[in-house]
């Protein structure tokens, strides 16, 4: 760390929060309509296809956040213990909640879970193997968690280093990291075999699908980002761009995503303008810009995003197998999108239940060491 970035406390950043809500609803739109109109999603038109790279954008820019608000908000005096039990209080227990009510749907409707799926998912280590029936066994998005999981027990020796290269250098750091996440789908394709293609819009093997989008080591490059962003806006290195120019060029980049062929729409296209749109957010609220993403609606919406992104694919799947809607049962595009509406209106009830039942409680309660009272001599008495 800089002596510019030492002496003050850096401003909250309400705009990035409203943008995880927006993230959040790309990630149910993308599963909504994977589950509610397959044939669209497979194919090159249609709703379907349009959300088809909305999910793979969203997990993006939760991952790039992720690295840049605790390199924001780390603190030196904060010991690395403290800093790995507040994230477990914030993560682990919507992960258990969730992870038994998907047990127990699945159970309900006659589905099985056996101990090679529950036991890593449980511990979070699901992702390190590329072996499909674990990857996406219990909740589904939980996958997510485990790169999280490796990206906070990394975070005190990253923010070491991140801290620990000159200002700059720091440009540097961030082109290289962008290189690198561009390199991953050629890394996969030459040295990872090929094997059976998942589908003609996915031509690729298992293996390379899980090397580029669920290896936490791969997708530790998109934290790193963030965390190498953080550290240009705090110390003014990083231009001011508005909102709305950022938002566009994400737009622009996400279209670019849905025809680029491969790998590379997957995360590579859309990895730079993700950072800058947080870059820009992160500003507007340091500088005083205005910034309806800080609105207290869209600051309580982005608050309750983990949790929203938790339940939402167990009630797709249940509203699905409800109406009987599967592959040879598929909607068209309307009905989706009107069937879609009252279902995310359903998951924000249930993604508040659970924020406002489990979340915040345990974050209350144990996120925090509080030392026992020390009793006077006599107090007792």
């Amino acid at each position: 760390m800089t002596p510019a970035e030492a002496p003050q406390r850096l401003p909250a950043l309400p705009s990035l929060t409203g943008m995880r809500f927006l993230a959040a609803a790309a990630v149910f739109f993308s599963h909504s309509f994977y589950q509610f109109v397959p044939g669209s999603w497979a194919s090159d038109t249609g709703a379907g296809f349009f959300w088809s790279k909305a999910g793979s954008a969203g997990v993006s820019f939760f991952f790039v956040l992720s690295g840049f608000v605790l390199t924001w908000s780390a603190r030196a005096d904060r010991p690395a213990r403290a800093f790995w039990r507040r994230r477990a209080c914030k993560v682990y227990p919507n992960h258990l909640v969730t992870a038994a009510a998907a047990v127990l749907l699945i159970v309900w409707h006659g589905g099985t879970v056996s101990t090679g799926q529950l036991l890593p998912n449980l511990a979070l280590l699901h992702t390190w193997l590329p072996i499909g029936s674990v990857l996406n066994g219990v909740n589904t998005v939980s996958w997510s968690l485990c790169c999280e999981a490796f990206f906070y027990l990394s975070f005190p020796l990253l923010l070491r280093a991140v801290r620990a290269v000159p200002e700059r250098r720091l440009w540097w750091c961030a082109g290289a990291l962008v290189a690198m996440v561009w390199c991953v789908p050629l890394v996969a394709r030459l040295l990872l075999p090929g094997g059976p293609a998942l589908s003609p819009r996915m031509p690729y093997s298992e293996v390379q699908l899980w090397f580029v989008y669920f290896f936490p080591v791969t997708r530790c490059l998109e934290f790193l980002l963030g965390m190498v962003l953080a550290r240009l806006v705090a110390v003014g290195r990083f231009p001011r761009v508005p909102l709305l120019p950022a938002g566009a060029l994400v737009a622009g980049a996400y279209v670019a995503a849905l025809y680029t062929p491969g790998q590379y729409g997957t995360v590579a296209v859309c990895v730079a303008p993700l950072a800058l749109l947080i870059a820009s957010g992160a500003m507007a609220d340091a500088g005083g810009h205005p910034s309806a993403l800080r609105r207290p609606v869209m600051v309580w919406l982005g608050e309750v995003s983990f949790a929203l992104y938790m339940v939402h694919q167990l009630l797709i799947d249940e509203v699905a197998r409800r109406l009987g809607i599967d592959a040879a049962h598929s909607l068209d595009s309307w009905p989706a999108a009107a069937l879609s509406l009252p279902v995310l209106g359903g998951a924000l009830t249930l993604a508040w239940l659970l924020h406002s039942g489990v979340e915040r409680p345990v974050m209350r309660r144990w996120s925090r060491h509080h030392p026992p009272l020390l009793l006077k001599v006599g107090e007792l008495s």
